[in-house]
């Protein structure tokens, strides 16, 4: 049987992790480019869904369902950045333009050459 703490912290790990990912998921469709919309979905997704796996390591009185979800977690928190980064470097160099806000583009000052101007 689980005990109120159990309860009262796997909700609040829960919660945290939904507030994340409805932030992560605002983050989405406000922000401008896709840079920054990459950057959203990937922090704060991350985030969100590590902490609502880690809610149901806490709540779940099973060993393997708390080992799964702690893999769960590790596997996101490992995967996410890789994901992130190839997709903006392949976006960078199949030349999608940043938004109009962005003024430096510091890939193309460590190359000597602006791909988006060639």
């Amino acid at each position: 049987m689980l005990t109120g703490l159990e309860l009262y912290l796997g909700g609040v790990v829960l919660v945290l992790g939904a507030a994340f990912t409805l932030l992560a998921a605002i983050g989405v469709v406000r922000l401008p480019d896709l840079y920054t919309r990459m950057h959203a979905a990937s922090k704060a997704g991350a985030v969100g869904g590590g902490l609502i796996l880690v809610a149901v390591a806490v709540v779940s009185q099973d060993a393997a369902v708390a080992t799964r979800a702690i893999i769960g977690v590790a596997f996101l928190l490992l995967t996410t950045p890789v994901s992130a980064h190839l997709l903006a470097r392949a976006s960078y160099l199949s030349r999608y333009k940043p938004g109009s806000q962005t003024l430096i583009d510091e890939l193309a000052s460590k190359n000597g050459q602006n791909p988006a101007t060639e």
